[in-house]
């Protein structure tokens, strides 16, 4: 045994094989050419955890206790320390995984760098302030004092705020009723469109379901030539917005219209599945729906229409019998299943003859007032009794002020979730 021994010795030292230390744990292989060296790599014993850390994987030789210098062979040392460099201790690989802000607490996101807190209040650039007076200092001074807008000014800017304030969820229908000839509804109905699309960033339409040959798309003055006939044969065939402006008229403001029917032989012909037809594609392209609807309210027509209205707008005259006839529209809608509509309502008290009303005007807001939700009144405008075009600029400052306030209250009105 002792011979064998000696001979595997022999041959061990004669194969690069390291004589292992008592007090130490051996491993390590390396290819070396071919052949195999064992190389002796001093570890831990029980005795000596107290001398390393937990997390120490590769010991140099510093820290290795060993008996003997070892004689290694060059070329394993060198696989060896190569090895060694590319497999990553523990902790890199534990940094790797960290988020960067776990190092960097008080690191900043760019959403931080807003105007308000980067800007110098002392060189920001105030818009130039409207008003004759503000505007005045403001120019005297050399654009150095700025009073800002004065109260009119603020005052029209909050109206178009209110005008265009968002609307949520698909289009809004908002006909315009009455059951008189004659008390404006068509006016309201123009005056109420641009004063929408003046103010708002969406589109609006105006569609006239007049049966009886409506004057809408007279009262803007660029007539398309085409009708709602004309929409309702071509709905297969429409694929965007292109198809729609070609047949619609647009005005200063931006509203469009929908004609009706010229031809009186033809115009009893549209139905109320013709209006839903044209109400269905007018969803897909617009945000607001006007409809400036006849005075039969029990056509089947009116019927389309108030099943798809959101907000109910009721135009009353200034007269006993103009009042009369809107107090009992209310009264027909409220018995026909149109409760709610007619108090989320609102009704317009126009001014269409010159000179003081015959009326109490008064009286009226407080009569209508006690049963919808707003009242609003137009004054007499020449510009508007002439029976031409209407141009929005081109209308009386009260006027234009009374149709602006009839508005931001529609859209206020549609803002309001209806109760279920």
């Amino acid at each position: 045994m002792s011979h064998d021994h000696d001979e595997n010795s022999s041959n061990d030292s004669e194969n690069g094989v390291l004589t292992p230390s008592g007090s130490v744990d051996v491993s390590g292989v390396g290819i070396v050419d071919g052949s195999t060296a064992h190389v002796d790599i001093a570890v831990s014993t029980p005795g000596d955890r107290d001398d390393f850390d937990d997390d120490d994987v590769v010991l140099d030789d510093a820290q290795a206790p060993v008996a003997a210098e070892p004689t290694v062979d060059v070329a394993a040392k060198r696989d060896l320390d190569s090895h060694e460099r590319i497999r990553p201790h523990a902790a890199e690989v534990a940094l790797q995984s960290r988020r960067l802000g776990d190092f960097e607490a008080d690191r900043e996101s760019s959403d931080l760098l807003t105007p308000d807190r980067l800007l110098d209040p002392a060189h920001v650039v105030r818009p130039e302030p409207e008003g004759t007076w503000p505007h005045i200092v403001y120019t005297l001074s050399g654009r150095r004092i700025n009073l800002g807008d004065s109260k009119r000014a603020r005052d029209r800017k909050d109206l178009d705020r209110r005008i265009a304030g968002p609307l949520t969820g698909g289009a809004r229908f908002v006909p315009v009723l009455s059951r008189k000839g004659g008390v404006g509804k068509t006016t309201v109905t123009t005056l109420l469109g641009m004063a929408l699309a003046d103010a708002r960033d969406d589109r609006v339409i105006a569609v006239d379901a007049n049966p009886d040959r409506g004057t809408l798309a007279d009262r803007i003055g660029r007539p398309s030539g085409q009708t709602v006939r004309d929409l309702v044969r071509a709905r297969a065939d429409v694929r965007g917005f292109n198809d729609i402006s070609r047949i619609v008229a647009r005005d200063e403001t931006r509203l469009d219209v929908l004609a009706s029917e010229t031809d009186p032989h033809v115009s009893e012909a549209f139905s109320d599945a013709d209006y839903l037809q044209v109400a269905e594609i007018a969803a897909h392209f617009y945000s607001i729906v006007l409809t400036d609807t006849g005075t039969g309210i029990v056509h089947s027509v009116m019927e389309a229409t108030l099943d798809r209205a959101d907000e109910l707008v009721i135009v009353a005259g200034l007269s006993v019998d103009e009042a009369r006839l809107a107090a009992e529209t209310l009264t027909w809608l409220e018995t026909n299943g149109f409760a709610d509509q007619v108090r989320r309502a609102v009704v317009v008290l126009n001014t269409a003859r010159p000179g003081a009303p015959l009326v109490r005007a008064g009286e009226l807001e407080t009569h209508f007032g006690s049963r919808v939700r707003a009242v609003v009144r137009v004054p007499y405008d020449p510009h508007i009794a002439s029976g031409s075009t209407i141009s929005f600029l081109g209308l009386q400052p009260e006027t234009r002020q009374a149709a602006r306030e009839l508005a931001a209250t529609v859209v206020e009105g549609l803002r309001v979730p209806a109760a279920v």
